[in-house]
């Protein structure tokens, strides 16, 4: 599921999947506005390759738990990777 296996499609394991979330939180968004934003990018980039709510959210559960993401009053916000581990 997190990487791409014989039974999920590279553009549809999570971490690829997450990276396509970021690339929709280009500024701070809520959990709805990134959710559409990446239905409509995967439409026009994947139209054959529908992900569904559940697995949006799984693909979050990973940001999350990596770091990469983190949810600051009700708002999605990606956290630089450039700043120190005492700045995050």
């Amino acid at each position: 599921m997190i990487t791409p296996t014989k039974g999920i499609a590279p553009d549809r394991c999570l971490l690829a999947v997450g990276a396509q979330v970021l690339l929709q939180l280009d500024e701070p968004r809520t959990v709805s506005q990134a959710w559409a934003r990446l239905k409509s990018w995967r439409a026009d980039q994947a139209p054959t390759s529908p992900v569904s709510f559940e697995w949006f959210v799984l693909a979050l559960d990973i940001l999350f738990a990596m770091g990469v993401v983190e949810l600051d009053q009700d708002v999605l916000v990606a956290r630089s990777m450039d700043a120190a581990p005492s700045e995050r």
